[in-house]
């Protein structure tokens, strides 16, 4: 029997198992279309650094701080999770390195946030431009031009873009849309929840998130 999820994929875009994981998860929906289980995903905001300043934060001095890593551990992690998002999502190209940066997400999700108003492809369109612009590209992703240049290659109208940013629009709903997952327990991302009830943590691989979401759609 045909079943659609609803899928809220709690994450930040700065978070590169959120990228792992959004290519898992894709990779499983698109292997359960043969038994009719199909999904609405829609992308909520998680800000993994909210202090951070405009300027960012050097990568290995960030995780260096925040847990301890050396730069050698860094290094590894780093080059371990750029593997496994090349295997969750085919043509990604990572290129984090020693002087990408870390930066504060806040008006990158308020324009995903319009983008959601937009439609759930243009969204995920966004989410994808996003991902792209910061660990392939390294751009400033404080900076309002390159947020509406990622808008722009998502198909979204740039002129819009840049007046959402400019005007501060959708501020309120993201901070709300933040803490009411932060209040679910959601402390960690990516977290997949399905149905509003299920939850799937981490950048898990598609054969995960196939068992799991053929359970979820069959009713736990």
């Amino acid at each position: 029997m045909a079943k659609t999820l609803h899928i809220d994929f709690v994450s930040d875009i700065v978070c590169p198992w959120c990228v792992v994981g959004l290519g898992g998860l894709e990779a499983a929906l698109e292997t359960l279309k043969a038994e009719g289980i199909t999904a609405e995903v829609h992308f909520q905001p998680f800000e993994l650094n909210p202090q951070m300043p405009p300027e960012g934060e050097n990568i290995v001095d960030h995780i260096g701080r925040k847990y301890g890593s050396t730069p050698e551990q860094s290094a590894a992690n780093r080059a371990m999770i750029t593997e496994r998002a090349a295997e969750a999502w085919p043509g990604f190209d990572m290129r984090m390195g020693p002087d990408s940066r870390i930066w504060n997400t806040f008006d990158a999700h308020r324009l995903l946030h319009w983008a959601g108003t937009v439609g759930a492809a243009e969204q995920r369109a966004l989410k994808a431009a996003l991902f792209t612009a910061h660990f392939t590209e390294g751009r400033t992703m404080t900076d309002a031009g390159v947020l509406a240049d990622a808008a722009a290659a998502a198909g979204l109208d740039r002129a819009r873009a840049v007046e959402v940013l400019a005007e501060g629009r959708y501020a309120a709903e993201v901070r709300a849309e933040a803490a009411l997952w932060v209040s679910r327990g959601i402390n960690g991302v990516p977290a997949v929840v399905v149905e509003g009830k299920w939850l799937i943590s981490g950048g898990q691989p598609a054969a995960v998130f196939e068992e799991a979401l053929r359970q979820m759609a069959a009713g736990g």
